[in-house]
């Protein structure tokens, strides 16, 4: 099975949300960070095997036919290498909202600091810490981030396999894509 949608957006863009719709227009199943954790340290492992330059992407997405989130959306160039035929969608959002989000949720700082400590730190901190410069609550450095990778996606990926959404879009833009 081959990847057919990489989704490039950052958690917190509405992830959950697009993997919910993936699945229900047959996209599915779609690999979100919520598959990730319970898959345990070897799976892990693969991440921190990819993030030093030697992924298995088919081992890490065997049975999946799309993937969002982290930590797949830090590595979305290598994917969209590997998987040349599959379309790529950047989910987007106010990157002030974006950040207050983050900061209940994903990078709140109770949980940022457990992660560090626990056997998935190296994991998280190749696929996810490194990525952002390890300044999750860094307010303005963390908003120029998500900007940037914003760029760098719509830089990267051909127009014609890249459709940047917002899920509050509705269903129609990605249909259509």
């Amino acid at each position: 099975m081959a990847l057919k949608v990489i989704g490039a957006g950052f958690g917190r863009t509405g992830t959950m949300s697009l993997k919910a719709a993936l699945e229900q227009i047959g996209f599915g199943p779609c690999y979100h960070m919520v598959e990730c954790l319970p898959r345990g340290p070897e799976h892990w492992q693969k991440w921190v095997d990819a993030a030093e330059g030697n992924p298995d992407w088919d081992s890490i997405f065997e049975d999946f036919n799309s993937t969002v989130d982290f930590p797949s959306c830090s590595s979305y160039r290598a994917l969209a290498e590997y998987y040349p035929e599959a379309k790529v969608v950047l989910t987007i959002r106010d990157p002030e909202s974006w950040f207050a989000s983050t900061q209940e949720a994903i990078f709140a700082p109770h949980w940022t600091e457990y992660l560090r400590n626990v056997e998935m730190g190296r994991f998280v901190k190749l696929n996810m810490n490194d990525y952002l410069q390890d300044r999750m609550h860094d307010k303005d450095h963390l908003i120029r981030r998500f900007n940037e990778h914003v760029e760098e996606v719509r830089n990267s990926i051909p127009e014609s396999r890249l459709l940047v959404f917002e899920v509050k879009s509705g269903w129609g833009p990605l249909c259509d894509f």
